[in-house]
């Protein structure tokens, strides 16, 4: 019965739209479960073969990108400080972060955010009110949509064919593996991104 429900949830006409606006709205709100939204379809897909995969990735990769460019014109339009919660310490603390390296190294910066949620929101909205030409971080933000798209609906799907027949298990252990490997790519990349910060500087001697 469970499993009828969740495949009829799923597979169904409002599955792939469902899951668009939980990616459309992480851009926004960490608190919205994007990222387990396109594990859970990727997992489905894998389970039942609707949605086709391709599908989950692409609609996913859309409103993911959708979303960074939204946060991108809010950014240039009113630009960083304007809300309260554009004040909020860790918001600011990503916002020094990203201002420092968006400029030299844009596609790295962007690929390392999308698997922070204050650091994305953080670099679009800094891309946005520095001014960064929108055709180029157009092009990098779909890039960088795409790849996150694929690797999150990637964990679902290979974790499905590793237990076939059991959609909902293998849905549970596919949310439970994608969360857990957020948590480790969270937290190197901020070991890193604290080591260089707390390096000393040399200064070069005239």
């Amino acid at each position: 019965m469970l499993t009828e429900l969740l495949d009829g949830a799923a597979t169904g006409p409002w599955g792939l739209i469902v899951m668009s606006l939980l990616v459309l709205g992480d851009a926004f709100l960490v608190v919205v479960p994007g990222e387990i939204a396109v594990t859970t379809m990727g997992a489905v897909s894998m389970a039942s073969g609707t949605p086709p995969l391709w599908a989950v990735i692409g609609c996913a990769a859309v409103a993911a990108a959708a979303g960074d460019l939204l946060c991108y014109g809010l950014g240039r339009w009113v630009g960083t400080e304007r809300w309260q919660w554009m004040r909020a310490e860790r918001l600011q603390r990503a916002q020094r972060w990203a201002r420092d390296r968006l400029d030299s190294r844009t596609a790295l910066v962007l690929f390392t955010a999308r698997f922070i949620p204050f650091a994305r929101l953080a670099i679009n909205l800094v891309a946005g009110a520095t001014r960064i030409p929108l055709g180029r971080y157009a092009g990098l933000v779909l890039v960088a949509a795409s790849a996150w798209a694929a690797y999150q609906a990637a964990v679902g799907a290979i974790v499905a064919a590793f237990i076939p027949g059991a959609p909902i298990v293998a849905v549970v252990i596919a949310v439970v593996v994608a969360i857990v490997l957020g948590a480790v790519i969270d937290f190197f990349i901020n070991r890193r991104r604290r080591s260089r910060e707390s390096s000393p500087r040399t200064v070069s001697s005239d």
